[in-house]
């Protein structure tokens, strides 16, 4: 069985314990369609994963936060303009933060997400050495299942844990 359809199975799972009297075809057609294409996709089947496996995952946004500074005018003609524009605030994230975190088997366990041709920032190259000095994991994972082996390889170096 591939990774993703594991996440599937998951899921439905899920749903006919929380819908016992819905008809498995109306259940299974309800089911998110995943992916792990895009960095989105990636982090939303991984975050869910985890949850779904009985683990804590969060995913963490070091955006910074949007600032209006956009106006509404009304010129001599009562016609409504605006005028302005989006920026973006400084994060108070810590700079190279992963995209999840969670905790597997009371472990922490960060996961930074790269699809495609992206690489590590110097930032992130520096907080993975930080995480993996005070003992934790860091996992840089480009589709579910490399992400799936990665978990699969925790479960088994810890199985004294569980």
């Amino acid at each position: 069985m591939k990774p993703l359809d594991i996440l599937k199975q998951l899921k439905l799972n899920e749903s006919i314990k929380k819908r016992p009297n819905v008809p498995l075809y109306a259940l299974e057609s309800a089911l998110p369609k995943y992916t792990d294409k895009t960095a989105n996709g990636l982090t939303k089947c991984v975050k869910e994963f985890l949850e779904l496996s009985g683990y804590q995952a969060e995913r963490i946004n070091t955006m910074g936060r949007p600032i209006d500074n956009r106006k509404q005018v009304t010129d001599v003609i009562g016609r409504t303009k605006t005028i302005g524009s989006m920026t973006w605030g400084k994060s108070t994230a810590t700079k190279g933060s992963a995209d999840i975190s969670a905790t597997i088997l009371g472990r922490s366990v960060k996961i930074e997400v790269k699809i495609g041709r992206d690489r590590q920032s110097e930032h992130q190259k520096v907080y993975q050495e930080a995480i993996e000095k005070s003992g934790g994991q860091y996992w840089i994972v480009k589709n579910f299942a490399d992400f799936y082996e990665k978990y699969q390889n925790f479960l088994l170096s810890n199985k004294s844990i569980t």
